[in-house]
């Protein structure tokens, strides 16, 4: 029997995304006035489930399981798609050639879902609603196709984050490249390296106001982290933001999808992952599902092999 059903969603979970659903629709007839409902409509939008059974796994970074002998790192950058709102499998997966930094105490420890987890490493408490992303699917394909290779992944994500924040000087920037550099201080002695950036970011952007500077500002972003990290090959692979509704109303995702797709001719060593063709998603028509969310691991895969060689 498969781990997950037609629609992707473990079953296990089904019934909690049912009860949700029924509870939060009587809150939303609720007749509390134009307050009242406009927060319980907030409230009613698609929640990821919590994070099961803890503790995350601490490694030490230091020691390679048998056969490894090398480290490749990897920033995963942007807002809450590359951060992840798919359900989560059931058994966390626990790979010992995968590891994840901690967003919160900035430790090595086995990749797992949700890597964007912002949650005490031993008890969860303070998770939010981050899921499956890219991330880990990324990292299992360039695994198996490196048998000597450790990956380490560099969760950055911030939900709902604007380009603006990811701006030189910027906080969300500012921590990106602190945790960049603290990777490569906590690998030593090990030679480890930090190989791409993905970004997966956009919708923050994709308005009438804000997509007309969001290119210079995507450009500025890309060369500045290479000279900050003083690796000015260093791929950085983007990727489309989701086409699930028609725009409108001054949204423009049709357009900033035109826009990141573009964005190797304007610099070398970029790619830019195409998910337009991907509309499954956890209900709310923003949010790619847990099986969007690994293909889109996958293309990111495929991109870093064709710049890396």
């Amino acid at each position: 029997m498969n781990e997950f059903g037609a629609s992707g969603i473990p079953r296990t979970r089904r019934q909690w995304l049912n009860a949700t659903f029924i509870a939060l629709g009587a809150v939303v007839v609720a007749p509390q006035g134009f307050a009242a409902d406009k927060k319980a409509a907030k409230s009613a939008r698609p929640q990821t489930p919590p994070p099961t059974k803890p503790p995350l796994q601490a490694v030490d970074i230091n020691r390679f399981p048998d056969g490894v002998t090398r480290l490749d790192l990897f920033l995963l950058m942007g807002q809450s798609n590359m951060k992840g709102r798919g359900f989560m499998p059931e058994e966390p997966k626990r790979d010992p050639r995968i590891v994840m930094m901690h967003l919160k105490d900035d430790a090595w420890y086995l990749a797992r879902h949700p890597l964007h987890l912002t949650g005490d490493a031993k008890t969860f408490k303070g998770a939010d609603n981050a899921g499956v992303g890219p991330g880990l699917a990324f990292a299992e394909a360039v695994a198996a196709r490196n048998v000597d290779l450790r990956v380490g992944l560099i969760p950055c994500a911030v939900g709902g984050s604007a380009i603006a924040l990811w701006q030189p000087g910027a906080k969300l920037y500012v921590d990106a490249l602190r945790r960049a550099r603290l990777a490569q201080v906590t690998t030593a002695p090990v030679k480890a390296r930090i190989r791409a950036v993905l970004w997966l970011q956009g919708e923050a952007d994709a308005t009438d106001e804000r997509l007309p500077v969001h290119e210079e500002k995507l450009l500025k972003l890309v060369r500045t982290l290479r000279a900050d990290l003083s690796l000015p090959e260093l791929p950085f692979i983007a990727c489309t933001i989701g086409e699930m509704s028609p725009d409108g109303e001054g949204r423009r995702k049709a357009d900033m999808n035109r826009l990141l797709l573009s964005l190797p001719s304007k610099l070398p060593h970029t790619a830019c992952v195409d998910a337009r063709d991907l509309k499954s998603n956890i209900g709310d028509n923003v949010h790619f599902d847990t099986a969007a969310q690994n293909e889109i691991g996958r293309r990111f895969a495929e991109k870093y092999r064709a710049l890396a060689g």
